[in-house]
């Protein structure tokens, strides 16, 4: 028998990972948080069907944050950055498709009976706050 034998194999991984400064991560929360207070001030304006446009943005923004600096792949290898970049596209690809499927089958979506639902509100809950809220009232009052 050899009295060299070891078992190191030569692995050259580093004990700990990348190391983030901690003003990157502080920088980051800072952005996160602006971010998030930017989401909820669009929630109180209305600027229509732009609404959630703007608020999926701002949540894709924050993702890519997030993934950048927290989970460090600005810092990985260029494959993990592929890999990410692939998925985020099949994604808005998948989106796309959906709402252009959506947008085709509209006309044979139901609207239900808004009178009918009025009505049985009335009846059942006349202090639904659904019912003072929104300020419709049923066509019998």
């Amino acid at each position: 028998m050899s009295s060299n034998a070891h078992d190191h194999h030569g692995d050259d991984h580093p004990i700990v990972g990348h190391l983030v400064p901690m003003s990157i991560l502080i920088w980051t929360t800072i952005a996160l948080l602006f971010l998030t207070v930017i989401t909820v001030a669009v929630r109180y304006i209305d600027v229509g069907e732009f609404n959630i446009v703007i608020a999926i943005g701002i949540a894709v923004l924050k993702a890519t944050l997030v993934a950048l600096f927290f989970m460090h792949l600005k810092w990985d290898r260029p494959f993990n950055q592929i890999v990410f970049v692939a998925c985020m596209a099949f994604v808005i690809l998948l989106i796309v498709l959906t709402v252009i499927d959506t947008g085709q089958n509209k006309s044979f979506l139901y609207d239900g009976n808004p009178s009918l639902v009025q009505d049985t509100l009335d009846a059942k809950a006349p202090l639904a706050p659904i019912s003072q809220e929104t300020g419709i009232s049923s066509p019998n009052s």
